[in-house]
């Protein structure tokens, strides 16, 4: 009991250190949410609102970090970066390029609850410019190219039973001088040119599911048949698996469909549905169950638009954009800003 006290006791001053010695790299484009941000607490509001789960775990904060050539590995790390907030920017704290002849290595240590047992626990990443490879436990678990897009790994095997478990990540970034999308991102910004964006730059968290579950959502509005698809994506489905779909308007049921999985559930919406536009926002709410016979097996929530984008060419031959089949005209101001 003392033991563990004392080790309890070492990881708050551990911990606390970190935290006083954090703090921004320079003032560059300084902003109110920067000030007021807390390094225990980054971002902490839920990372997915298109799929919500009740139960998750945040891993945003101070992680260990080093900048080697490409090909060695860290013995030690040079310090401390707060994730998840590009190596470049102030907010990360290191304020560094990373260029295309050195990789950006992480390291973190994190618990799994233990009412997560027995469930599959999935890694997820917002976004990490621009290849990443990631190991749990020195376990290699994947790797993903692209700079904008989520991934996910199931690392359930590579998971300790019980204690700390241990989070690698390693970073490449060539920006202008490899072949991956990347805007106006140059090592040698200026004037228009926008200073590079590399490693992970979106929530890093981990969330528990049963043994099937839903992977991914697509909804598919058309306003003229009255319809609204939802198709949920469970890759180990078994044959008595359905998706059961409720449509929401605040607490009261609009629409209800049933489909396998993999197969789109096609909602008959009311002859009084709500479009979506600019003047009038709004959302409806939805239920996406996973079900085996009566049996609940997995349940999200979601939110869906019925709105439609269309062209159309008007009595001088000009064609227009149209939303919900009647013509838009857009207009706004540019704004380049990038992050601070």
């Amino acid at each position: 009991m003392k033991k563990n006290i004392l080790l309890t006791a070492a990881a708050l001053v551990t911990t606390l250190a970190g935290v006083a010695q954090w703090q921004p790299a320079g003032d560059r484009i300084r902003t109110q949410w920067g000030e007021k941000l807390d390094p225990q607490n980054v971002l902490p509001e839920y990372p997915r609102p298109q799929m919500v789960r009740g139960d998750w775990q945040n891993l945003n904060g101070l992680w260990d970090y080093a900048i080697l050539p490409i090909g060695q590995t860290p013995d030690k790390f040079q310090g401390q970066i707060l994730v998840p907030f590009a190596v470049e920017s102030s907010l990360s704290g290191v304020g560094k390029s990373l260029g295309k002849d050195n990789e950006l290595w992480y390291n973190h240590s994190f618990t799994v609850p233990a009412k997560w047992n027995g469930k599959r626990v999935l890694l997820h990443f917002g976004a990490v410019d621009w290849k990443a490879d990631v190991w749990v436990n020195d376990v290699q678990v994947g790797s993903h190219t692209g700079g904008y897009a989520p991934f996910t790994f199931d690392v359930t095997a590579a998971l300790h039973k019980k204690g700390e478990n241990t989070l690698k990540v390693r970073v490449w970034d060539p920006t202008e001088r490899g072949e991956q999308p990347r805007g106006k991102q140059t090592s040698a910004p200026g004037g228009i040119w926008y200073t590079p964006v590399s490693g992970i730059w979106q929530t890093v968290w981990l969330e528990p599911v049963p043994q099937r579950y839903i992977a991914g959502l697509r909804t598919t509005p058309d306003i003229d048949r009255r319809t609204l698809r939802i198709e949920a994506d469970v890759p180990d489905a078994e044959p008595n698996d359905r998706i059961e779909v409720t449509v929401m308007d605040g607490e009261r049921t609009v629409a209800t469909a049933v489909a396998l999985p993999g197969v789109a559930a096609e909602a008959a919406m009311p002859a009084d549905m709500k479009l979506w536009s600019p003047d009038s926002p709004f959302l409806y709410d939805l239920r996406v169950t996973l079900k085996s016979g009566k049996e609940t097996v997995d349940e999200v929530k979601s939110y869906a638009a019925m709105r439609k984008f269309s062209t159309a060419r008007d009595a001088d031959g000009i064609v227009r954009l149209q939303l919900n089949n009647r013509d838009l005209f857009m207009f706004g101001p540019l704004d380049q800003g990038w992050w601070p």
